[in-house]
């Protein structure tokens, strides 16, 4: 009879998860990719692109879930994704620069040393 107890209890045991708990859910990770795939400046933030730690801030309003940045991105990689700009738009935007009328780096520094009698700034 302890030999049949045994291996049962063995046996369920190999079938119960190891570990922590599972935190995300489905829609945690379905959401994480719909703000992936929108701009930040859609959900009112004055930046550009998500970065993880912006991502997990969000969620965590949302979700009152609290992970990693690295987490973050760990789940970003297993859904084939990133947070990373793709060559692509690096390409476009590095075309972009180059069609640019004016950069800083065509400004020349200048001597603004002296000033005329009515306080006023003269370039030299």
């Amino acid at each position: 009879m302890k030999e049949k107890t045994r291996s049962l209890t063995q046996c369920s045991w190999r079938k119960s998860a190891i570990g922590r708990p599972k935190t995300i859910s489905d829609p945690y990770l379905d959401r994480l990719r719909e703000l992936v795939s929108n701009s930040p400046r859609a959900y009112g933030y004055p930046f550009e692109r998500w970065t993880a730690h912006w991502l997990r801030r969000h969620l965590a309003k949302e979700f009152d879930i609290e992970v990693s940045d690295r987490h973050i991105n760990r789940l970003l990689t297993q859904m084939g994704l990133s947070t990373r700009q793709r060559k692509a738009n690096l390409e476009r935007v590095r075309r972009s620069r180059e069609n640019a009328p004016l950069t800083f780096s065509d400004l020349n520094p200048c001597d603004v040393s002296s000033t005329t009698t009515s306080g006023q700034l003269v370039l030299h």
